[in-house]
């Protein structure tokens, strides 16, 4: 169910409120720019893809057919402006990882392949909190190939729904879940090399 403050920003913005626009930059431009410094990697990018992002949703609010879509249309758009950012920039990288580089090691146990990961329930919620770790999250996150990588940002990072995540990359429900599944699985063997040092200190 969409928020209904967002839900009100749309019909507010449809009806052509100049206030609303205001509000609504106030709301996404942030938002917006994580999601394109996360998918693009280069901070000049991420800038140029949120300018291009926040210009043609005012460019184009007429097509936004269904107020409760306005999260999902924004990151629909923002996610062709990446595209074709990183098709033209200088930074678009020569090769992506690919997700068997970034998986959990797994170790022979009676012929049985198990994949091995910490456990995180013993570390207080402040230790999670800390900036070394939200560094390592967003570089781990970076590093991730695009197609898990831009799942786990709308959903994880972004706080989208996995039916909005699914509108925004055009792909079924059941898509999302499985590659927030590996995605994540993928980012817990990144941040275990992390937080083991993490826990003793």
């Amino acid at each position: 169910m969409a928020d209904t403050k967002e839900v009100q920003l749309a019909r507010d913005l449809l009806s052509g409120d100049l206030a609303a626009f205001d509000r609504f930059v106030d709301t996404y431009r942030s938002k917006i720019f994580q999601y394109s410094y996360m998918m693009c990697g280069q901070r000049e990018d991420a800038e140029e893809v949120a300018q291009e992002t926040l210009l043609k949703v005012f460019q184009s609010l007429d097509q936004l057919r269904e107020p409760e879509r306005l999260k999902a249309w924004v990151f629909t758009i923002a996610r062709n402006a990446c595209y074709m950012k990183r098709r033209k920039s200088v930074f678009a990288p020569v090769q992506e990882l690919s997700l068997e580089e970034l998986m959990p090691a797994s170790s022979d146990d009676g012929g049985q392949r198990r994949i091995q990961i910490a456990d995180w329930n013993a570390l207080p919620d402040d230790e999670v909190l800390r900036k070394e770790l939200r560094e390592v999250l967003d570089r781990a996150i970076g590093e991730l190939p695009e197609i898990y990588r831009a799942v786990v940002v709308l959903r994880d990072v972004e706080e989208l729904t996995t039916e909005e995540a699914a509108e925004v990359l055009g792909v079924s429900i059941e898509v999302i879940k499985t590659r927030l599944h590996r995605g994540r699985l993928a980012l817990r063997q990144k941040l275990d090399q992390y937080l083991p040092n993490a826990a003793r200190n």
